[in-house]
This record gives C-alpha cells, sequence and structure tokens, in this order.
C-alpha cells in the first residue's frame, strides 16, 4: 500500500494529504516529528536523506521526496479527477500559477519564519545541512507575503478558482500558503475580499480540514 511521511503540523505534507483525498487514494501515514528532530535521525534519513516531508513510498518501492513528485505520481496513476489540467491550455495555466503561488508564497513565508523563529536557529533551510539565519531575509520575506495576498486577491476577482474554470492543484497549494501564513502573524484583511470569499469556498470542501 502507498505510504505517506506526514507531519499534522507541518504545510508541505498538507499539500500531499489533500491531493491524496481529492484523489481519494488509499493510504498508510507515518507521522515524523519535526519538532522534535525526527526527520534527521539516522532511522528517518534511511527512508530519506533529504530529511525532509512529505516523502511517499508507492506500492512499487519507489520512494518520492517532494510534492512536485508525488503530484505528477498521482495525477499519472489516478486520473480522475484531473489536478494538473486536461487540455494543453489548462496544464499551462496550472503550471504557471502553481510555481507561483510556491514562489511568491509559501518560500516568503518559509523565508520569514526560518530567518526568525528561535527555534530554527541554524535551520533556516529544510534539508540535512545546517544554515545560520538572516534577520533581513525574515523582513523580505513578510513583504513578500503582503504582495503575495495582493497578486491571489487580484487573480481571484471573479473567479472561483485560481488557475482556470475548476479546481486543481493550484488552489491546494494556495489554501495551503494561506493558511500556513499565520505562523508570522500575517493573514489576509477585509481588504482582500476576492481572497476571503474563495478560501471561504475552499473550506466546504472535506479534503480542506486535513
Amino acid at each position: 500500500m502507498i505510504a505517506l511521511y506526514d507531519c499534522a503540523t507541518a504545510p508541505s505534507p498538507r499539500r500531499a494529504r489533500i491531493l491524496l483525498a481529492e484523489k481519494g487514494v488509499v493510504h498508510e501515514t507515518v507521522q515524523v516529528d519535526l519538532r522534535n528532530g525526527e526527520q534527521l535521525s539516522n532511522a528517518y534519513r534511511k527512508v530519506n536523506p533529504q530529511c525532509t516531508v512529505p516523502a511517499l513510498r508507492t506500492d512499487e518501492g519507489l520512494l518520492l521526496t517532494d510534492n512536485a513528485a508525488i503530484t505528477a505520481y498521482l495525477e499519472a496513476r489516478y486520473s480522475q479527477p484531473p489536478l494538473l489540467g486536461s487540455t494543453p491550455q489548462e496544464k499551462a495555466e496550472i503550471a504557471r500559477w502553481n510555481w507561483r503561488i510556491e514562489f511568491e508564497g509559501l518560500l516568503a513565508i518559509a523565508e520569514a519564519l526560518r530567518n526568525s523563529a528561535p527555534a530554527m536557529a541554524n535551520r533556516a533551510l529544510p534539508g540535512p545541512v545546517d544554515y545560520p539565519q538572516i534577520p533581513e531575509l525574515a523582513q523580505r520575506g513578510l513583504a513578500r507575503v503582503q504582495q503575495f495576498f495582493v497578486t491571489l486577491n487580484d487573480r481571484l476577482a471573479g473567479r472561483d478558482f485560481i488557475a482556470t474554470d475548476r479546481f486543481s492543484i493550484a488552489d491546494i497549494t494556495a489554501v495551503v500558503a494561506v493558511d500556513f501564513a499565520r505562523v508570522v502573524k500575517v493573514k489576509p484583511g477585509e481588504q482582500y475580499r476576492h481572497l476571503q470569499r474563495w478560501r471561504a469556498a475552499m473550506a466546504q470542501r472535506a479534503s480542506m480540514s486535513l
């Protein structure tokens, strides 16, 4: 059976959890305690030398260690519903917006958090190598998050979904990013009414409670 190496409190594995739920894929879950550094343990390094979650072990024994690979695999194996698009135009728009949300949203939040949180001193980047914090990057990250909300709000004016006219992986990534921003004490206020409307609509999907 497919097994997901997960952490209930972390944003990256949440993306994989939502995707698996939307695809209706039955799987096992193995919790990895990031708070106590289990991802850096010798036992977990044998599973994933990159020391990150999520990781997905397929029933063929393949280990996928990032959301891009997990998404590509699940979309190819479980084609319905199509979350990466069906037409060339849909595929392009979804890929474009998913990348923007990762770069302008998730990475900006991580930049702000990892370069400021005392618990992440010397852990400014995930993975097996320690990197020192750079406080100036935390401030830049906060500014980027605010601009990310502006971008999403503008995009969602008159739209129900971010990339195309139906739900896609871009909406999953955006939900996780918007919710994750709370860790740096940023959330979309009333000025982002299109973004708030969309997030309220996304909350009606059962997968979003995961």
